[in-house]
């Protein structure tokens, strides 16, 4: 008998909150389209999903992270997009964790290797210990920025490709799932 594998899935900033913008884009709604993409794969894929939003709004990140842990989920997975002070100045994609290493720098490895094969600059795995949904889950937990937003290549990338690059975060997922 397998157990549930329960993963949270977190679309980035929302409500008075739109994250980065750039020419009328804004990065929390990139974030949530993605994000329901995300896990309507994921629960094709017989894996519990919970979302911190599934609409437009905004929640602090420390719920966001007290909800995770209240679920008893085994990953945590934050969805955005990246930004640079100048337009063009970067384009890629990198994934963040509290720590380079275990099952969060696995899981970070393998949504980038994913993001790489659509054809995304894979910038790598950084530490960032101050971001509270890393530091204050419970269970593995990354951030994924998915792209500049102030990139014309990955937002062509991104609207071109989008179901692609929601399969290949799925994909990351599961791939740390069942390794």
């Amino acid at each position: 008998m397998t157990m549930a594998y329960t993963v949270v899935l977190d679309a980035g900033h929302g409500g008075a909150n739109p994250g980065a913008v750039y020419g009328g884009r804004q990065e929390k709604d990139d974030a949530l389209a993605l994000t329901l993409a995300v896990g309507e794969l994921l629960s094709k894929s017989g894996i519990d999903v919970i979302y911190t939003r599934t609409d437009d709004v905004y929640e602090p990140p420390y719920q966001k992270a007290v909800e995770g842990n209240q679920a008893g989920a085994d990953l945590f997975v934050s969805i955005h997009r990246n930004s640079s002070q100048y337009p063009e100045e970067y384009a890629g994609i990198e994934t963040l964790v509290y720590n380079d290493s275990g099952t969060a720098a696995r899981l970070a490895r393998n949504i980038n290797r994913e993001l790489e094969a659509i054809g995304f600059r894979n910038i790598g795995v950084s530490e960032r210990p101050n971001l509270i949904v890393l530091n204050s889950t419970n269970m593995p937990a990354v951030l994924v920025e998915v792209g500049f937003i102030n990139s014309t290549y990955d937002n062509a990338l991104f609207d071109s490709r989008f179901d692609d690059i929601a399969a290949a975060i799925a994909d990351g997922i599961l791939e740390t799932v069942y390794e």
